[in-house]
């Protein structure tokens, strides 16, 4: 509930300002400009006094007494009537009535009529009435400021509420939807001044409105400053507190609020049970996410659809789509937010074609799709590069006007990003580039995609030319190009921007930080990122202990998890591909294993592909190609390219000949880099013949070759070439002395790392001599 302006601060208010009766204490001007070309909804202009007792008949209004006659007696009357008018016309009625006795004169001191014919326009949604009627009244009570400000609220003309009386508590609430810190502050210190100087006490409606503008705009200290200094706090003091603290990440802390107040022996009502479900789910806590539904049922909201819908988000965040599928079943009326939860729940967790047949199940029930379903649906159809659906989607999008929506607008840029139609993505790009910052994140993402690295780096430098600030989200999305192509240089001027931003606190940046410094050589200062960062996730470690795990640092690998552990972050599936890839590279195969056992049997995780993966190449690099082979023949799924590829290239290590023969049946036909090292194999072996017979196969069957490709930095330009180039000028000129100096120290090529990509034929290996 919003809080009332008491008559005592609307005097005061007065006395401050100075201001007459009847203008703006923004502009000093009437009211009613601030909409000077719109006229009063379906009412006629009103007509002075004088003229309107000429044109209205005193046999019009017999039954009433005549104007100032036993005035108190038919006031009354009026009153009762205004209180609640049957409908608008009627309201008019009574507003023509006032008129022609002359309440409106500024001889008249009462002011409870006309503020509460302010009031009813209101209540009817004709705004403009009231405001014109407003500018009018001479005498206006509480009831009708508070009227006018609550038809700027409901009408959304927040920016209008702040300029029509930027002072009064009420209008903390537009502080709050236009994120205006500033402005709320300066009202809170009115407040305070009055409380001061005047003996105002601030009412709990205040305070709760003060709650809920510093913590929605970001400045929880100053909401917890006000929450504890309320003595006996409402459910809605908690409730606010509580969002607040979800708004801006605070996960733990909102949970901590929770268990605080069910220690005071509050009862949280469903609005609380549904905001801090979704805490869970970031934190990936679903051990405390089901004790919270537990308590929902026991508080009897098993039924309600906002707790329903915010269970369904938290077990997608936990990767337990399944039950969040469940509960999805039993929800009776399901509305639009539900079946975008689940459609978007399914494409998190990389279930695209259950997220697509979810979508098109929504289409045939009369759930009408909105922007959030077609933002939460362009990605999937992203993913699995369905470009035709994407267009009809697209097309659909146009005809409901979503295109405005910067949210959809940034989807369909990664839709045709991902699609490799960058043209399509450029020209949405164009048309929505001033908009907001989600639109250049997803148009560096998508040249990133589409190997334009200069593009990216170009498109980044130009966001401030558009009055825009990047934010941790473009960070993240900036920070892997420099990953790729090994520039410590930007990616420090990165992260310098990021500590001047004060982005750098942001978890999701110092991860991008850690992974960026590691992936480029400097793994000290990827280690003084995590030991800066207050507070870690998943992500955080799993970062770190990948990194280790690729220098070779297995003994701090595991450091790291054991300290991970005792944070109390559960592993994921992640987690432990990092540490298996750790143990692979070691050669720690019992301690693997282990860990395999302990994924399985200890934490619940089910096998992925990428853990077969690491299995079979944990395996195959301690030379038990045959007991990688048996758990490839046992896996409950086909294998894919990656672990057929391990044990292909363990083959070649150990000189498995006939194990690979096995495996050439299995190859896919369209990779191009498994056949040459099949080929690489046989050469290895001498088997000449056979390795000219895979290449063979390579160009008959017109398998594409990815030729190898590098960058260089010279001054302030990224140059990137490719091992394929007829033209490389000094670097041909380069790799040629070499090979002469290869020749000199009586080095001959290695035949089982041979490839086309290294300008020699298998025919020119047979007869190539040096000298």
């Amino acid at each position: 509930m919003l809080p009332r302006i008491t008559r005592e601060l609307t005097r005061v208010q007065k006395q401050k300002l100075h201001l007459p009766t009847g203008l703006s204490l923004v502009t000093g001007k009437p009211i009613s400009t601030f909409f000077p070309n719109t006229k009063p909804t379906k009412c006629p202009a009103h007509k002075s006094t004088d003229q309107a007792n000429e044109s209205f008949h005193p046999r019009n209004v017999s039954s009433l007494p005549q104007p100032f006659d036993h005035l108190n007696l038919w006031h009354g009357s009026l009153f009762s009537q205004l209180k609640s008018p049957s409908n608008l016309p009627e309201t008019k009625r009574l507003h023509a009535l006032l008129i022609v006795n002359g309440f409106f004169n500024s001889s008249y001191a009462d002011r409870v009529l006309g503020s509460q014919l302010v009031h009813v326009y209101v209540l009817y949604g004709c705004l403009q009435d009231a405001l014109v009627l407003f500018d009018k009244l001479p005498q206006r009570s509480n009831l009708a400021w508070n009227a006018i400000l609550r038809g700027f609220l409901d009408a959304g003309r927040f920016s209008k509420a702040i300029e029509f009386y930027q002072l009064m508590p009420l209008v903390l609430r537009a502080c709050t939807e236009l994120n205006d810190l500033e402005q709320g502050k300066k009202i809170r210190d009115f407040i305070l001044w009055n409380e001061s100087h005047y003996h105002i006490k601030c009412n709990v409606y205040v305070e709760c409105a003060m709650i809920d503008m510093f913590a929605k705009c970001g400045s929880l200290s100053e909401a917890r400053q006000i929450f504890e200094g309320i003595r006996e706090k409402d459910l809605a003091c908690w409730s606010a507190l509580i969002c607040g603290n979800i708004q801006s990440g605070e996960w733990f802390e909102a949970l901590s609020l929770f268990k605080r107040m069910r220690l005071e022996e509050l009862r949280p009502d469903s609005v609380i049970m549904a905001a801090i479900l979704p805490a869970c789910g970031r934190l990936e806590d679903m051990n405390m996410g089901m004790t919270l539904q537990g308590y929902a049922i026991r508080c009897g909201f098993e039924r309600d659809l906002y707790v329903s819908n915010a269970l369904m988000d938290m077990y997608c965040k936990c990767g337990a789509s399944h039950f969040a599928y469940s509960l999805f079943c039993n929800t009776d009326n399901k509305d639009v937010v539900s079946w975008s939860t689940l459609i978007a729940g399914y494409s998190q967790n990389c279930q695209y074609h259950e997220s697509l047949q979810l979508f098109l199940m929504m289409e045939d029930t009369e759930i009408r799709m909105n922007a959030i379903i077609a933002a939460s649906v362009l990605p999937v159809l992203s993913t699995l590069k369905l470009l035709k659906h994407g267009k009809e989607m697209h097309g659909y999008i146009l005809r409901q006007g979503f295109e405005s929506d910067f949210v959809v607008g940034a989807a369909l840029i990664e839709m045709y990003a991902n699609c490799k139609s960058m043209t399509k993505a450029e020209h949405i790009f164009r048309i929505l580039s001033d908009r907001d910052i989600t639109l250049w994140n997803s148009i560096i993402l998508g040249y990133s995609l589409n190997g334009k690295v200069d593009t990216a780096f170009q498109i980044f430098s130009r966001i401030w030319d558009f009055n825009l600030r990047p934010n941790s989200i473009t960070l993240v999305s900036i920070l892997p190009i420099c990953t790729k192509i090994g520039t410590v240089k930007y990616g420090k001027e990165i992260h310098a921007h990021a500590i001047r931003s004060g982005l750098g606190t942001a978890v999701s940046v110092g991860n991008s930080l850690i992974d960026m410094y590691c992936k480029c050589g400097r793994l000290e200062l990827g280690v003084n990122i995590f030991n800066q960062m207050k507070e870690r996730s998943i992500v955080t470690y799993n970062t770190i202990i990948s990194a280790h795990g690729i220098y070779g640092l297995e003994e701090l690998v595991f450091q790291f998890f054991e300290q991970m552990k005792e944070a109390r972050i559960r592993p994921n599936k992640v987690t432990f591909i990092a540490l298996l890839t750790a143990c692979s590279h070691a050669g720690l195969v019992d301690r693997g294993l282990s860990l395999y056992h302990s994924m399985i049997y200890d934490y619940n995780i089910p096998l992925d592909m990428e853990h077969y993966s690491c299995i079979v190449d944990l395996l195959g690099r301690a030379g038990h190609l045959d007991d990688a082979y048996d758990l490839i023949k046992e896996m409950p799924v086909e294998p894919d390219m990656n672990i057929l590829g391990s044990l292909l290239g363990a083959c070649r290590i150990h000189n498995k000949v006939e194990l690979a023969e096995c495996l050439e049946k299995r190859i896919l036909q369209k990779d191009s880099g498994h056949y040459l090292l099949l080929s690489n194999i046989y050469a290895s072996t001498g088997r000449w013949k056979d390795a000219m017979k895979v290449r063979t196969m390579i160009k008959e069957k017109r398998l594409p070759k990815r030729p190898g490709s590098s960058w260089i930095e010279v001054g302030s330009g990224i140059y990137m070439f490719h091992a394929m180039q007829s033209k490389l000028g000094k670097i041909q000129e380069i790799l040629e002395n070499l090979l002469l100096e290869m020749r000199n120290e009586g080095y001959m090529p290695d035949p089982s790392f041979l490839s086309d990509d290294f300008l020699y034929d298998v025919n020119d290996l047979m007869n190539f001599e040096f000298g």
